[in-house]
């Protein structure tokens, strides 16, 4: 693993392969105080920082990334958005149910298909009513995914 003040030096290189380098050894590194950087990474021009940066933030388990993430939701790239969804997943903190709602109508199937599941792990009742309405989407693994999601929820529940 490579140096932790390297990496935080890193995360601002002018190669996107060195920004994203960094991302990755940020989120190995355990370090919380590479929150900060990762979360200003969500705004690189590059996508591929972007999703290497949120999938970091996943990696740091911490629930102070969360407002970050919650805001990268908005990407206008899917492969981030997803990459967000799986470091909330990653997370699980509860803050992030509403956002994750929204997540279920993305144009993108995968986002809606992470959206799903990790409403599932989050265990929110709140999600099953907004699930049940995935049962008519046209595409077959979203609608499994969703499913999936409110049995879990539901097991959580009884």
């Amino acid at each position: 693993m490579k140096d932790f003040t390297a990496s935080s030096t890193g995360i601002n290189a002018t190669s996107a392969r060195k920004r994203r380098g960094a991302a990755l050894d940020l989120g190995r590194s355990g370090n919380p105080s590479a929150i900060p950087s990762l979360a200003a990474a969500l705004s690189d021009p590059d996508p591929g920082v972007r999703s290497e940066a949120a999938l970091a933030l996943g990696k740091l388990d911490d629930s102070a990334a969360v407002p970050a993430l919650i805001t990268a939701l908005g990407d206008a790239e899917p492969i981030v958005r997803s990459a967000v969804i799986a470091a909330l997943g990653r997370i699980r903190d509860p803050a992030a149910t509403g956002p994750l709602l929204a997540g279920l109508r993305d144009p993108e199937i995968s986002v809606r298909i992470g959206a799903a599941m990790v409403l599932g792990k989050l265990g929110d009742m709140r999600a099953v009513d907004p699930l049940s309405k995935m049962a008519g989407d046209p595409i077959p693994e979203v609608r499994e995914a969703a499913e999936s999601a409110m049995v879990r929820i539901r097991k959580r529940h009884r």
